[in-house]
């Protein structure tokens, strides 16, 4: 897939491009600041952005500004935040604009390359990918406990891993049941959620999306 890379750290931005390029990815552009990301995007029209939040000039949250400024122009855009901090108003709105193709993942809590790849790839393929501790924040800091209120407790820890991005086999393997529970659960939130079947959505997307309140 076609790839721009925005991260203000020379070495982690190196690295980023070596990781992606070595996985078979072509990376059009790497760039320092949100402003030339945005440059780099209307000139290259890559399929993904992988970005930091804070860069020049403030180091505040001008990546994630730029993000959701990209998805409002281009909703076919995926969006890969990779970041220290968890901004939830901003990440809030970058989820809320579209229903597929986002991820936030924190730097310090990736500790393989291969996870980084798959949560890229399922990011790419209209999923999402959210650290645990983001799904945290963000439900924490939302009014969806009514919306939940109607599920299980093995159904919020269902939809728990899904916001993560987990397949239900993974889903299975966490929770050590079989991959056939996790599908009845999986089954049981959509209804309850009233999410029923459409060639236009994606389900599962769109039940992470009231879970977090968004």
């Amino acid at each position: 897939m076609r790839i721009v890379v925005a991260e203000d750290s020379p070495i982690l931005r190196a690295g980023l491009v070596g990781l992606l390029e070595d996985e078979g990815h072509e990376v059009v552009a790497a760039v320092p600041d949100a402003v030339r990301l945005r440059e780099a995007v209307a000139e290259h029209r890559p399929e993904v952005v992988v970005s930091d939040i804070r860069m020049p000039p403030t180091h505040t949250d001008e990546g994630l500004r730029a993000a959701i400024e990209l998805r409002a122009a281009d909703p076919k855009l995926r969006i890969l935040i990779f970041s220290q901090y968890v901004e939830t108003q901003y990440a809030s709105r970058l989820l809320a604009g579209n229903s597929a193709g986002v991820g936030y993942l924190l730097k310090e809590r990736v500790m393989d390359t291969k996870d980084f790849i798959d949560a890229l790839e399922r990011v790419a393929a209209g999923g999402t990918a959210l650290d645990p501790e983001v799904v945290s924040q963000l439900v924490g800091a939302s009014n969806s406990r009514r919306t939940l209120d109607t599920l299980s407790p093995r159904e919020r820890e269902v939809l728990g891993l899904m916001a993560e991005g987990r397949s239900n086999g993974a889903i299975a393997a966490a929770l050590f049941v079989s991959e056939r529970a996790v599908e009845k659960h999986v089954a049981s939130i959509f209804t309850k959620l009233d999410l029923p079947v459409s060639s236009a959505d994606h389900r599962r997307v769109l039940a992470v999306l009231r879970y977090l309140g968004v």
